[in-house]
């Protein structure tokens, strides 16, 4: 039977990413059909406006460390404050969200706890009392069943796989206030953003990527009129990054980001495997290329052998007609 299953709460300029959710709701899952309970760690400044969330989507403890010297992240005193919950409350169980944070913090906790872990799942199931993991290998190309020796289980999970659960407004968590060491010897001195309101590839549910066969950064414009027409974010091949056309922040890929949208629309990309590593999981994707033999097509859902010029701007049109029409 399981016991405490610990979840770690991204929290960036004061509201949860839902990453955090989908993980707090993955952890109720498990909970539910274990016999065992959920409690979740927030760290940040300012925070108390987005703890009652976490409630509602099934914590029944909540560890918060709100303090000034925590509101921007910084790998020592986060992994302090998580190591300082788990080692107090000996988790059967602790998940965190496979973002850029995830990545950082959880080796650090598991390091310190002396714990396994396992990275990047995208399933989860109890068997024999114990979890067992399903993540990606070799870029993809392989699925590994991962089961851990010894407590707590550690595991990071890919955003926009597990399930939100819905939200239940009469369920409140209680709240345990702590506090840390929020010395560090690296400091976030400044953060640039993205523009206002652009979307986040990682926690995006439509994304519209672009790759070489736009044969120049004066007609990416094609793929950012697709995404806004989809409401979508934009994304785009090591290719396209490495030439200067766009921010490596919009890089997909296993150098890049890794991504798991509901509908993923490839525009000029060939699908090197590289590229596959990091958008293979998405629910359905689409292809449009010239190249008929294109890698990208063997993992598609749809595709399109066509020219993109002519493809992209009667597709723009389309999704906007549609969207116009729905609101």
């Amino acid at each position: 039977m399981a016991g405490l299953i610990l979840t770690f709460a991204e929290v960036r300029d004061g509201k949860l990413r839902r990453s955090s959710l989908e993980v707090l709701s993955e952890a109720r899952r498990l909970a539910t059909a274990s016999g065992g309970s959920v409690a979740t760690v927030v760290i940040g400044s300012g925070i108390s406006g987005s703890t009652a969330e976490l409630g509602r989507y099934g914590a029944e403890k909540m560890h918060v460390f709100d303090a000034p010297g925590l509101a921007a992240y910084a790998t020592e005193p986060y992994a302090r404050a998580l190591a300082k919950v788990v080692e107090a409350a000996k988790p059967w169980a602790v998940l965190i969200p496979f973002t850029a944070m995830g990545k950082d913090l959880a080796p650090r906790v598991a390091a310190r706890v002396g714990a396994g872990l396992v990275s990047d799942c995208v399933a989860l199931s109890v068997k024999d009392g114990r979890l067992e993991a399903r993540r990606p290998m070799y870029a993809g190309k392989a699925y590994a069943m991962v089961r851990w020796e010894g407590d707590p289980q550690m595991a990071t999970l890919r955003a926009n796989v597990f399930p939100l659960s819905p939200a239940d407004a009469s369920h409140t968590a209680t709240t345990v206030e702590e506090t840390v060491d929020d010395a560090a010897r690296a400091r976030v001195t400044a953060i640039k953003a993205a523009a206002e309101g652009k979307l986040e590839l990682t926690e995006a549910q439509i994304i519209v990527s672009g790759g070489r066969g736009l044969q120049g950064p004066e007609n990416f414009h094609l793929v950012t009129s697709l995404g806004e027409a989809f409401r979508a974010a934009v994304g785009a091949s090591r290719a396209v990054v490495d030439a200067g056309w766009v921010d490596h922040q919009m890089q997909v890929g296993q150098t890049g980001k890794t991504v798991s949208p509901q509908l993923y629309i490839a525009c000029g990309i060939s699908g090197a495997i590289q590229h596959l590593a990091g958008m293979s999981s998405s629910k359905v994707i689409v292809a449009i290329n010239k190249d008929a033999d294109a890698p990208i097509f063997k993992v598609a859902n749809y595709g399109i052998v066509g020219d993109l010029f002519q493809v992209l701007p009667k597709l723009t049109e389309a999704a906007k007609a549609y969207f116009a029409a729905k609101h």
